[in-house]
């Protein structure tokens, strides 16, 4: 199952922004979002979610 998470790099480390439970050697894809992306997919994310929500609704 794939599952995104958001993140940051802070000191060349990523971290991320919400907390996860990953086994030791979970293997993951890091894509790398141009800064003048970042506020155009948080927001095309939040869109997303909140139509799924309505229709659990």
């Amino acid at each position: 199952m794939l599952k995104t998470l958001w993140a940051t790099v802070w000191e060349g480390k990523i971290e991320l922004l919400e907390s996860a439970q990953l086994p030791e050697g979970t293997r993951v894809l890091v894509t790398l979002l141009p800064d003048d992306q970042t506020e155009f997919w948080l927001q095309a994310s939040q869109t997303s979610l909140d139509e799924v929500y309505t229709q659990l609704l």
